[in-house]
């Protein structure tokens, strides 16, 4: 007798965007209909973001925006859909002309997507052509994460982290890499941390520009910087925490408010844009307006408000206490990210930190705000792994 043939895994397929003209249509005649809010009371955004900046967001979306330039730029790389545990990823795929490349996972969080690292996919896999040394090139994969940009909506509830981490293993295992690194900011960085803390067959090490280090027990003594990192985590979790708490508790319910407005849904990104970027006071100081539109509009065309936003509800148990992790560790503390971490905590949670600094400007999104930085930082903190 011979032994039954195991099923084949699921094939990995082309994937290309084209979006609609109509829909393309119809978000301009909606934005021209908006119906705005009456101003507010208070003259900075304490209250969240102002009409006099929503508009003009929102007009420049209706009149001067092109998706086709982006849609174009997408297009230009190679893009895939494959089944994982019954969901269908979307991801980019970028190998490097250098047969020696280290194959690197990035993981965006909310609300970003894919699109926060397009503009690091040429330094990756080709240092040479960016000043670099060809001894850091990377293949690059740049999954969706579920619920996201063109990834497949969960129809049941159960995706957590640990299950996403479990199918970026398999993804990587599937397309081929034996040895691989991974990064993440955000949640992004949750996701990375949790497959640092899995160590699943073929991960070398990790690079996060988010770190979850945070003691589970506060110490009753702290130096001034613990101080100040808890101080920020009180604001993180407090006065800029409204959008997490929402999308934590009610995510349906945000979604129904964002799903019909388009005006709605840039105003619920642009405010976190604008309170978690190294700004002198608006967005528009640390991100260019087609990157934050690029993001609303890939958020608005694939309808994903409520999907997107169920992470936090899936995951609402977790802290910023994350897990240990001994597998080797890189970071990179961007210092306008809120909340700021100190060395001493992620000395604690990462055992086997392998690199550390500190870089002179940036925010949260630190892919988008600071590509030169971020991509060098990458090639730094992972350098020892290609050993």
């Amino acid at each position: 007798m011979t032994a039954p043939t195991p099923p084949a895994p699921p094939p990995v397929r082309p994937f290309t965007v084209s979006i609609p003209q109509s829909e393309i249509d119809d978000v301009k005649q909606r934005l021209a209909r908006t119906r705005w809010p009456d101003p507010e009371t208070v003259g900075d955004w304490s209250q969240g973001v102002r009409v006099e900046n929503a508009k003009s967001l929102v007009h420049y979306w209706e009149r001067g925006y092109d998706w086709r330039r982006l849609e174009s730029e997408l297009n230009r790389h190679p893009q895939f859909l494959t089944e994982i545990d019954g969901l269908d990823i979307h991801f980019i795929q970028v190998r490097s002309k250098n047969p020696h490349a280290m194959p690197l996972i990035l993981t965006h969080g909310w609300p970003g997507s894919n699109l926060d690292f397009l503009k690091l996919i040429g330094p990756l896999t080709d240092p040479v052509s960016y000043g670099g040394d060809a001894a850091d090139s990377f293949d690059v994969v740049l999954p969706s994460l579920p619920g996201f940009g063109f990834s497949q909506k969960p129809t049941q509830a159960g995706w957590t982290v640990s299950r996403i981490a479990d199918a970026w293993a398999e993804l990587m295992k599937r397309l081929g890499y034996a040895k691989w690194a991974a990064q993440g900011g955000d949640w992004g960085a949750v996701v990375t941390t949790a497959l640092g803390a899995m160590q699943p067959a073929g991960l070398l090490g990790i690079h996060l520009n988010t770190q979850y280090a945070f003691p589970a027990r506060i110490p009753d003594t702290l130096t001034p910087e613990q101080r100040d990192a808890i101080d920020a985590l009180a604001l993180y979790t407090g006065e800029l925490g409204g959008s997490n708490h929402l999308q934590g508790t009610k995510p349906q319910t945000v979604g129904f408010a964002l799903a019909d407005s388009p005006a709605g849904q840039a105003a619920w990104i642009y405010e976190k844009f604008q309170s978690k970027t190294d700004n002198r006071g608006l967005a528009e100081d640390a991100l260019a307006v087609d990157d934050m539109l690029d993001a609303i509009s890939l958020y608005w065309f694939t309808n994903s408000a409520a999907s997107s936003g169920r992470i936090y509800w899936e995951n609402r148990t977790l802290t910023f206490a994350g897990p240990k992790v001994t597998l080797p560790v890189a970071v990179t503390v961007f210092p306008k990210d809120i909340p700021r971490v100190p060395r001493s905590w992620i000395e604690d949670t990462y055992s086997n930190l392998i690199h550390y600094a500190e870089a002179d400007k940036g925010g949260h999104f630190a892919a988008l705000e600071q590509p030169e930085t971020f991509v060098s930082e990458i090639r730094t903190g992972l350098r020892t792994l290609r050993s």
